[in-house]
């Protein structure tokens, strides 16, 4: 999903300020500010995850046990008079329930004895993805990552590995993938969970919760056939590795969302079914590495299966974006990065002399790109110039011409207006930083074409330019052309961390532009872009791995991947030479062929830093070399960009980039390990202390072989200054409220009402989060400070995925504390809600933000 926002870069380093000073105007035109939503919208969840006290079966629990305990559960519940819908029932690899309970009945539902937890039935919405064209590219994403050498040079296939696929079911006739379903075919295993006409989306009007499974894992919707195509097709496309075994698990309908529950239910399948490795193309954002999704991910990993996620497609959303199950432990998270080749088929006009075809993108100018026809070409400047036609032009300079402008210092309406005014036909704008955009805020007062090119195509044109006269000529017809932002993060690819600092995401891989299978019927192939796209070239890269080494252990696959992945640059301006956030790229893009010729393991794979409120972190690395013969590494430093501090609000940008690089001390030149043995290495890391608070810093910790080879790479990230301090209760449409109920829905009551807890009068609390919480409380006093105990808890506590959502608490009058409930009595109280921040000690007190509700006043009949 994408949002736009204002721009706004705040950057310590001198270089990197006077860049933006240079592109700040038409950078605000890509990034159009966005008007803060009036109207709160009520998210509370209708389905409940319920979880039991034993860990899974997965962990080591008798089957006898998880059963009894919900059989437990359920009793209960009749004792406390709870009236739910129970939906799905878990025990290997999560012990608990998924029911459908009314919000007035929450605090009910979380002091039932027996109750461990409880997390919201997240609503997963198939992954937006974008199509950029029809000509195939999966070549290019094949030599990006070194799959091409793998499989032409390795001899690697994925032959004899299973790979899961859980995403909208697999096109199984389609050639490329098999043509058939069941033994002996590619497409060996699977399962519909959810049928044709299911729909999880409440807003939709083919809104349909009820599934109707069966045992054909077809695919009408594409996302699951693209995915699989990109894991192992084999014939017009050619996949990561062409020949594993695929398992088609179908969680979606032919339209709309899916439910967490359901996708939980396809692994516990998918880990029956013997599947090696898992794909998940999907994810809920901002959740926790404690939701049921990722702790189900963590136990498939403990029990052999290796997990890997898409991170999320929501860029714009800022920091702590990434999704669940990405954000497991032990699931390797994947961002994604542009492949080396555009499949929009851009149009282009030729130039002459020479005959160079320069592609463009078009703007939102009233007057589209001509078709036909030559046309001189003029400059308004000089390639120097930092502000090309920001001022008005003398009269009739460009008459009857196409004028060449430069990127920067103004807005674009302003350079294409003053090209029209002296006379142009038409304007050409060259880009200032890599990359290609759609020129944006050309409104009805331009009757002229406006077309953005590159910065090399407009650095060719200038140099043309000075040696004479330049035409250009124009036609109707699109070619594919190298894209300036290859090997770069993409746009839309999620921040990490995780709520807990843990560094996500792991790694990256090609999701721009990526050309796979599609449902025979819906044309058989197609290209698309997302997260969804990066995830399946490292499920197919892991086949791979497995059949090059087909002992190494599923906890062991994503620090082989990490240790030699390669860091990708800044994508906003790569010609600084700075690198991406780790925060967003993770170890960085995924290098196949290193990764399966490796000799040296680094553990830890990555280092989550913590918050530096106690200064700078000493973590211990140990190598392990495997090879025959002993190999000595030189140690060095390469920082990352930071980012922050993260805001939300829908006016900014959320992820403002920032040069303040860390510092890490290194305890030597270099280090030897003897052949078969090990070493470690300590490193001390330090944030820039020019770093705002609340921002995320990063960098690697490389290790270069004296003797040639390929490098490896520790990523590390952390939080600069106190995590704690982060507000967290939001106070967006002057919450928390105290609610009552109309008749229709809650309304804010804020000089406190009367409640004859009746029905649906009693009294809720609205609440809405900045961030996510460790734990969400309410308890109830009366007025002369007493406890009447705890009312409602909810641990792990995600935030919302909309600016606008809000959630509602409602209370029933009855409180508990330990295993004693009590009835509140009639009379005046306030209820107080507590919210535990992330990693916060519930000990301190500053580690907890509160709101105290207006008085209430319960007066049963």
């Amino acid at each position: 999903m994408f949002r736009t926002h204002v721009f706004r870069l705040a950057l310590a380093s001198f270089l990197v300020f006077c860049y933006l000073l240079v592109i700040a105007g038409s950078a605000s035109m890509r990034n159009q500010l966005t008007s803060t939503p009036s109207v709160p919208v009520d998210a509370t969840p209708q389905s409940w995850f319920v979880e039991m006290p034993s860990p899974p079966v997965a962990d080591g629990t008798n089957l006898n046990t998880t059963k009894r305990e919900k059989d437990t559960f359920r009793a209960n519940a009749v004792r406390a008079g709870l009236v739910y819908s129970e939906r799905r029932s878990f025990d290997k690899l999560w012990n608990g329930l998924s029911i459908t309970v009314d919000k007035s009945q929450l605090s009910a539902l979380s002091r039932i004895p027996g109750v461990n937890a409880i997390y919201p039935v997240g609503t997963y919405a198939m992954p937006s993805t974008s199509e950029n064209g029809a000509t195939p590219n999966m070549a290019y994403a094949l030599a990006m990552t070194g799959a091409d050498i793998a499989q032409n040079s390795l001899g690697l296939t994925g032959q004899g590995i299973k790979v899961g696929v859980i995403d909208t079911g697999i096109d199984y006739h389609h050639p490329d993938l098999g043509g058939c379903f069941g033994p002996g075919c590619r497409v060996s295993k699977g399962y519909d969970f959810v049928g044709d006409a299911y729909n999880n989306n409440t807003s939709s009007p083919d809104y349909n919760p009820v599934p109707s499974p069966d045992n054909d894992p077809d695919d009408c919707l594409g996302h699951g056939t693209h995915v699989a195509g990109i894991v192992g097709a084999n014939g017009v496309i050619k996949g990561v590795a062409p020949q594993v075994t695929l398992g088609a698990y179908r969680v979606f309908g032919c339209s709309g969302s899916t439910s967490s529950d359901i996708i939980l239910a396809a692994m516990e399948r998918a880990l029956d079914d013997g599947m090696q490795v898992v794909n998940l193309s999907l994810g809920s954002t901002f959740e926790w590495p404690q939701s049921p999704t990722a702790q189900a991910g963590d136990r498939l990993v403990n029990k052999g299966v290796v997990v890997v996620a898409s991170i999320g497609n929501s860029g714009g959303e800022g920091l702590y974006s990434a999704g669940s199950p990405g954000v497991g432990k032990k699931v390797i998270g994947v961002a994604s990065f542009q492949n080396s080749h555009t499949e929009q088929r851009r149009r282009y006009f030729t130039v002459s002399p020479g005959g160079r075809q320069v592609s463009f993108e078009d703007s939102d100018a009233p007057m589209r790109p001509p078709t036909s026809g030559a046309f001189e070409m003029a400059r308004t400047g000089t390639q120097d110039s930092t502000n090309d036609a920001c001022d008005p032009l003398p009269t009739n300079s460009l008459a009857g011409k196409v004028a060449l402008i430069r990127r920067g210092g103004c807005f674009f309406k302003i350079k294409v207006v003053n090209a029209q005014n002296a006379g142009a036909l038409g304007v050409v704008i060259y880009n200032n930083a890599d990359g290609i955009l759609t020129i944006q805020g050309i409104d009805s007062t331009v009757w002229i074409p406006a077309v953005m090119i590159t910065a090399a195509d407009g650095v060719a044109l200038d140099d043309l330019l000075a040696t004479g006269p330049v035409s250009t000529t124009w036609v109707d017809e699109t070619g594919i052309f190298p894209d300036p932002m290859a090997g770069l993060i993409n746009s839309f690819s999620s921040y990490g961390m995780s709520p807990d600092l843990s560094l996500k995401p792991d790694l990256a891989a090609p999701g721009g532009g990526i050309y796979s299978t599609n449902p025979i019927e819906n044309g058989s192939y197609r290209a698309r872009s997302g997260t969804s796209m990066a995830s399946p070239h490292v499920a197919g890269a892991v086949a791979l791995l497995l059949q090059a080494r087909p002992n190494t252990p599923s906890n062991a696959v994503r620090t082989i991947l990490q240790n030699s992945a390669d860091p990708t640059l800044w994508s906003t301006n790569p010609s600084l030479g700075f690198l991406d956030n780790v925060h967003r790229q993770g170890a960085g893009a995924l290098d196949i062929d290193d990764a399966i010729l490796s000799t040296t393991r680094i553990e830890p794979a990555s280092l989550a830093l913590g918050e530096s409120e106690q200064g700078p972190v000493t973590r211990m690395l140990t190598l392990k070399n495997d090879s025959a013969s002993e190999v000595t590494y030189s140690l060095s430093h390469a920082p990352a960009q930071a980012t922050g501090p993260n805001t939300w609000q829908p006016t900014f940008l959320n992820a403002p980039a920032n040069a303040s690089f860390a510092v890490a001390g290194l305890p030597a030149a270099a280090v030897t390990i003897p052949a078969g043995g090990t070493a470690t290495v300590q490193v001390t890391i330090s944030p820039d202390e020019t770093l705002a608070d609340f921002s995320l810093y990063g960098g690697y910790i490389v290790f270069t072989p004296q003797q040639g080879g390929a490098l490896y790479r520790v990523p590390y990230a952390g939080l600069k200054g106190d995590y704690q301090a982060i507000q967290v209760l939001s106070t967006e449409f002057d919450l928390p409220w105290l609610m009552k109920w109309n008749g229709f829905n809650y309304e804010v009551q804020p000089e406190g009402a009367t409640y004859n807890m009746q029905g649906d009068d009693i009294p809720a609390i609205g609440v809405r989060l900045n961030h996510q919480a460790r734990r969400l409380k309410l308890e109830v006093f009366d007025l002369a400070g007493n406890s009447w105990h705890r009312a409602f808890q909810q641990d792990y506590v995600g935030r919302p995925t909309e600016f606008a959502y809000y959630f509602e608490y409602p209370w029933d009058g009855k409180t508990t504390n330990g295993n004693k409930t009590f009835t509140v009595p009639d009379g005046q109280y306030v209820i107080k809600l507590s919210v535990l921040k992330a990693l916060g000690d519930s000990a301190n007190p500053a580690h907890t933000e509160t709101w105290t509700s207006p008085v209430i006043t319960i007066d049963r009949p």
